[in-house]
């Protein structure tokens, strides 16, 4: 590793010294390449001369102790050793962990699609409740959200909603929220006070640029549709809603939001592209095809990463047995407690790798 940082250092250095040549200022566009690659490098960089700081210090310090120190002297600069011991094995640490391979799609805006699973009614209104802390959360953190389609159960939940979630660093923290969620409490429908136990699903696709997805328009079926309303006045009288239907995959997207056609068809394409790259990614590595099994499925009841249980006011991660009793500021949208720790775990792991 300490080979690697030199090399990391050198080119550093490279790259400083490239900024300051005639040929490369008169480029902007080299100068903006040069310039993200120097970003990329620079907290590493700055760490590996922090702990080459520590390591001369540790060696000044070791060689003071062979200079015949009287006692009190000896003491001190003994303590200044485990000072300097301690601070190298900790920013070496942070050092392994800045090396860690980035995930390529963690500074992506996000398109987010959650869909009722068992539990009926109360599943529909449980799905609505994510949606709730997801759009807090995103707020907390200065993203925009826009829904992207959504169909609404009787009695106000959500059967489905698909909305975008923009912002510096999206993916990377909504990339853990994956998977089926489990409810325990009491419906607004039980009459007799009974805990039910119902389900949602969370689907956390990248965002997939116009470049990364090649679409063949000959591939897709457009069908345009009046969009479902409220009735009597709310009922859009001209077709505007939009279903887009990826003839070689099956894959469909649909938004009816818009009272725009023009409109529903950008964000329904903006869905497809997503889920289409989404499958790409999964051909490509057997272990996605895996992650995505298991953190999917199919809404069943055993199938969870998380429970949210009311009557004991608490949150359960079970992907890394962490259990938080501040249910009501979790769903106000306080998930960095969350995210925090399992982000820890995922950078153990690879460590541990």
């Amino acid at each position: 590793m300490l080979e690697r940082l030199k090399s990391i250092e050198k080119r550093y250095e490279e790259l400083n010294h490239l900024l300051g040549e005639p040929d490369v200022v008169s480029s902007p566009e080299m100068v903006e390449r040069l310039c993200r690659e120097r970003t990329g490098v620079e907290g590493v960089v700055t760490k590996y001369r922090e702990y080459k700081s520590y390591m001369k210090g540790l060696e000044e310090a070791r060689a003071m102790l062979n200079e015949g120190l009287d006692e009190e002297m000896s003491a001190l600069v003994k303590e200044e050793i485990e000072r300097l011991q301690v601070s190298s094995q900790d920013i070496l640490r942070e050092i392994r962990l800045a090396l860690l391979p980035k995930d390529p799609n963690d500074e992506k805006d996000v398109i987010v699609e959650i869909r009722a699973g068992a539990g009926g009614d109360e599943a529909g209104i449980f799905a609505a409740d994510l949606f709730r802390m997801y759009t807090r959360y995103a707020q907390s953190k200065g993203w925009g959200v826009e829904v992207m389609s959504s169909s609404e159960s009787d009695i106000g939940g959500f059967k489905e909603i698909v909305f975008e979630v923009s912002g510096k660093g999206a993916y990377s923290r909504l990339k853990y929220e994956r998977g089926v969620h489990r409810v325990q409490r009491i419906p607004v429908t039980e009459a007799g006070g009974r805990i039910h136990t119902s389900t949602a699903t969370v689907a956390v696709l990248p965002e997939a640029e116009e470049v990364e997805v090649d679409i063949n328009p000959s591939d897709l079926r457009i069908d345009v549709f009046h969009s479902h309303g409220a009735g009597g006045q709310h009922v859009n009288k001209v077709a505007t809603a939009v279903r887009i239907t990826h003839l070689p995959t099956g894959i469909v997207a649909t938004c009816q939001d818009e009272r725009s056609q023009l409109k529903n068809k950008m964000k329904a394409m903006k869905v497809l592209r997503a889920r289409l790259m989404e499958r790409e990614q999964r051909k490509m590595a057997d272990e996605l095809v895996k992650e995505r099994r298991s953190q999917v499925g199919t809404g069943d009841r055993s199938e969870k990463i998380r429970t949210y249980n009311f009557p004991q006011g608490r949150v359960s991660d079970h992907r890394i047995g962490l259990t938080l009793h501040n249910l009501s500021s979790i769903l106000e949208g306080g998930l960095d407690g969350l995210i925090d720790a399992l982000t820890q775990k995922e950078q153990e792991r690879q460590l541990e790798d």
